[in-house]
C-alpha cells in the first residue's frame, strides 16, 4: 500500500515573511519561487503548508 504524495510548489517569494515562515519554507525543501518538491501527505506536512499557504500551491500526485 503506497502513501499518497503531494506536490508543493513555491509561487511567491519569502522576502518580507516572518522567521517562522522562512524556516517552514526551508524545512519543506523550497527556497525560490517555482521550485517544487514531493512530500508524503500527512498531518505534519499539512501543518507546514498551513503556515505558508499564501506562498505555495499544492497538488496531489
Amino acid at each position: 500500500m503506497s502513501e499518497k504524495k503531494i506536490k508543493i510548489t513555491q509561487v511567491r517569494s519569502i522576502i518580507g515573511g516572518t522567521k517562522k515562515q522562512k524556516a517552514t519554507i526551508q524545512a519543506l525543501g523550497l527556497g525560490r519561487p517555482n521550485y517544487s518538491v514531493e512530500r508524503k501527505d500527512n498531518a505534519c506536512t499539512k501543518g507546514q503548508i498551513r503556515v505558508v499557504q499564501h506562498l505555495v500551491k499544492v497538488e496531489e500526485v
